[in-house]
């Protein structure tokens, strides 16, 4: 991904929002990746007939087709549905701003480059009041690890690591990759009945 989001923020401020808020355990019986986008805040977006629910903030038209979201505390809590970042993907989503964000949730994020940006939270709080003046850009710079809106700024909790490997798009496959000449080397030296047969 580029080192920087710029684009359109939408505010979701509702705290322990979990993967099954975020995708439905409907939408997993899929065998591929595709279409998961439908499925993203699907009873929040939707009533029980399937209409659309104006009210929901991904259904206004101020905040359609946001690249970023600004949300709540403990966002991405419950299960491990690596289905719920992919959806989020999907639906155009590229960075995720908030306070803080499951264990789980926050890995899987990471493996598949969408970058959630944790900041204190008065300033999280500030950037949610921003946004209710309706459709405002936001900047996520990667690189300099902030959060831009307005004139203001706020510092990103985020590990070098985490940094490098959404900027790279590396994840821990590719990691290993990278290492694959010296790996070989290692298993070459160690006795025949140690090394891994690899079928062909």
């Amino acid at each position: 991904m580029p080192s920087m989001v710029k684009g359109l923020a939408a505010p979701f401020p509702l705290s322990n929002v979990d993967t099954d808020v975020i995708m439905p355990k409907r939408f997993l019986r899929t065998i591929t990746r595709e279409g998961l986008a439908d499925g993203v805040m699907a009873d929040l977006r939707f009533n029980a007939e399937g209409e659309v629910r104006p009210e929901f903030f991904l259904n206004r038209i101020e905040y359609a087709n946001p690249s970023i979201l600004v949300v709540g505390d403990n966002f991405g809590c419950g299960s491990s549905r690596e289905h719920a970042v992919w959806g989020l993907k999907q639906l155009g989503i590229q960075a995720i701003v908030g306070t803080s964000f499951a264990g789980i949730f926050y890995d899987n994020a990471r493996k598949n480059v969408l970058a959630l940006a944790g900041i204190e939270p008065e300033l999280r709080d500030a950037l949610l009041k921003h946004l209710e003046q309706g459709a405002q850009t936001v900047t996520v710079d990667l690189e300099a690890k902030t959060v831009v809106w307005g004139e203001q700024a706020a510092p990103i909790a985020m590990d070098a690591a985490t940094q490098q490997s959404l900027i790279s798009e590396r994840d821990d496959v590719s990691d290993t990759l990278r290492f694959s000449e010296q790996i070989k080397t290692f298993e070459q030296k160690q006795p025949a009945a140690l090394r891994v047969k690899v079928p062909t």
